[in-house]
């Protein structure tokens, strides 16, 4: 990726113009990476990124001043945002509704890296059925001083547990400390369902494996053992999407993984990367290479088992 200088220059897709401004200045001061490199990544990796975010409602985490400073959530769209960006409502329980950001094609990426919207957070819904999840997540995270070996071998076991109730898991990096395993459904689920199957896996592993796995979140009994956060699965959660960056002192992005860089890492062999972690020009040759390894979370249907319905 290059590094953008001198004057601010305009990418313009058809009529969508975005102008890169202050594209030299430093968002990551340990490594030295810029506005300019963050805004050339989202760009490049746009085409695999836009279909995991196309149709929710995004909460960014914007940090003005770099990942050392201030950052902030913002879901609402800013009045400041072209008027060619695409919206779309969002109806909380307990609150006025208002209009989110959906990020429909990789010109509202660009303008996002822009603003500093370093972490892009997508609901787990479609807008358009809010009520209805997609996906079923479990977000692994380790209590040191367990770390990513550790959240391997219990996404090892979800994976096991999930093949045995017919489910196939697709495994990511956080891109910070963890790694997600997200099983895609496309079927008539709720939150309800999906959070109350999620808490379930997560005492499961915690009963057969409670050495190294605990599904409650008080910090107090996490340490060296993986929190299994089945509480992701809320209408009013996001978590973190798939090829977002991440404010850490490096930018880490959040990657997804073959299952066979996951069984390396456990048997001891050497896995594609240290410790499973990948910035971003790591990730653009992976998906040279692969493709998007995610792409069935966006379009494969499963059926969660009936008897594990809330009837």
């Amino acid at each position: 990726m290059s590094n953008l200088a001198g004057m601010a220059s305009p990418v313009d897709p058809g009529d969508r113009v975005v102008v890169r401004k202050n594209v030299e200045k430093v968002l990551y001061p340990e490594t030295g990476f810029t506005k300019g490199e963050l805004i050339d990544f989202y760009e490049a990796v746009g085409p695999v990124l836009v279909p995991h975010l196309a149709g929710r409602a995004l909460t960014m985490r914007r940090f003005p001043d770099g990942v050392e400073g201030i950052s902030f959530f913002e879901k609402r769209i800013p009045k400041h945002a072209p008027d060619w960006m695409a919206t779309v409502e969002v109806v909380p329980h307990r609150a006025a509704p208002y209009r989110a950001c959906s990020v429909e094609d990789v010109p509202t990426l660009v303008w996002l890296a822009a603003m500093a919207a370093v972490e892009l957070h997508p609901s787990l819904a479609l807008a358009a059925e809010p009520d209805r999840p997609t996906v079923l997540v479990f977000d692994l995270d380790p209590g040191p001083p367990a770390g990513v070996i550790e959240c391997a071998r219990v996404a090892w076991w979800l994976r096991e547990l999930l093949g045995h109730l017919g489910l196939e898991g697709f495994a990511k990096t956080s891109g910070s400390k963890g790694l997600q395993v997200y099983v895609p459904l496309h079927s008539q689920v709720d939150f309800t369902t999906t959070s109350a199957l999620a808490h379930s896996v997560a005492r499961l592993l915690e009963q057969e494996h409670p050495e190294l796995v605990v599904s409650t979140m008080a910090k107090t009994v996490r340490e060296g053992r993986v929190f299994i956060d089945w509480s992701q699965n809320s209408r009013s959660k996001t978590t973190v999407s798939v090829y977002s960056v991440r404010a850490r002192p490096r930018p880490t992005v959040s990657t997804p993984l073959h299952w066979e860089e996951i069984e390396s890492v456990l048997s001891g062999r050497k896995p594609k990367a240290p410790v499973l972690e990948f910035l971003p020009a790591d990730v653009l040759a992976r998906v040279d290479t692969d493709g998007d390894l995610f792409g069935p979370v966006t379009s494969l249907v499963q059926q969660i088992p009936a008897h594990l319905v809330p009837g």
